[in-house]
């Protein structure tokens, strides 16, 4: 019974906190002059994904890098599958080409590069060092691309004042995290009594929870008509689970992996990064989310069948 009060309470800050946390970016975005997108794929999606980092970290201090590559990978996923497909299913959207250009390759190219590095059976520092390097080139090009961005156009300035805006920041962040701990606390309580072990207690449940802060964030977006917010987020997301912050785990302590168990979640990772590529006039449709949210349910029942089998 706890653990579903934990997890009700969860989706109530992700709710609250995605809200706030939408138009406190929308703010910044304002005042800075950066666009809206770069700030979702940089600001936006390291604060989202701060609920995996905390995961990743502990996880690995305890001995347990497992849990972390399971949370990352299975995240990746729901990002995709779950974040941007229950958006869809709210009305289309319109991709921006920047960060199609920009971010998706590097999110499609993430999970493949992992899938390489796991196929001895572990992720070593040294691997774990070269997709850092990657992850800071990205950065890297993410940032001279704001910097170019915003000196070709005239900052906007908001009408709320700046300390209105970095309470709305502060203020949904906590929410936010409140909300990744609350649901993943939940999802572990469940999943023990399920009897799961530590990768698929990664992949499926606490994946879901730490997730959270995105799913609030980009369906707050989606319905103030910040498609640019949503897919920024997403994007930037799967780049800091994929690159950063599997890496930092393996740094902390080398990650063991079943290659034949982990290469499901990167297989539908890359599946699922491969669809974020929009259709004809950048449009990506409701039919699309729908699609996207089976592959989230074949996912699952993909992992449960491959466990079963071993």
């Amino acid at each position: 019974m706890t653990a579903y009060l934990l997890f009700g309470f969860g989706l109530i800050s992700a709710a609250l906190g995605g809200e706030l946390f939408v138009r406190g970016l929308i703010g910044l975005a304002r005042r800075s002059g950066v666009p809206v997108g770069i700030i979702g794929s940089t600001l936006a999606a390291f604060a989202t994904s701060s609920p995996e980092l905390s995961v990743a970290i502990n996880s690995a201090v305890a001995g347990a890098p497992e849990l972390a590559l399971g949370d990352a990978i299975g995240s990746n996923i729901v990002n995709v599958s779950l974040v941007l497909g229950l958006p869809l299913l709210i009305s289309g959207l319109a991709a921006p080409p920047d960060a199609v250009r920009r971010d998706l390759p590097v999110a499609f190219l993430a999970p493949l590069v992992t899938a390489a590095f796991l196929f001895d059976g572990a992720l070593s520092r040294i691997e774990a060092g070269i997709m850092l390097l990657l992850f800071t080139a990205w950065l890297v090009t993410t940032a001279l691309d704001a910097r170019r961005r915003r000196d070709a156009t005239a900052a906007v300035l908001d009408s709320e004042a700046p300390r209105i805006v970095a309470a709305r920041l502060l203020g949904g962040m906590v929410l936010l995290f409140a909300a990744g701990q609350l649901i993943v606390a939940g999802a572990l309580g469940v999943a023990d009594a399920l009897g799961l072990d530590l990768y698929l207690v990664g992949a499926l449940a606490v994946a879901v929870g730490t997730s959270a802060p995105e799913i609030a964030t980009a369906v707050v977006a989606q319905l103030r008509r910040h498609g640019e917010i949503t897919l920024g987020v997403i994007l930037g997301s799967n780049i800091f689970n994929g690159l950063f912050i599997i890496p930092v785990a393996a740094l902390i302590h080398p990650i063991p992996a079943n290659f034949n168990e982990a290469v499901i979640g990167l297989g539908f990772g890359a599946v699922v990064a491969a669809l974020v590529y929009p259709g004809p006039k950048g449009l990506m449709t409701r039919r699309r989310g729908a699609v996207l949210i089976l592959l989230w349910f074949a996912y699952i029942l993909a992992q449960l069948q491959a466990r079963g089998a071993t």
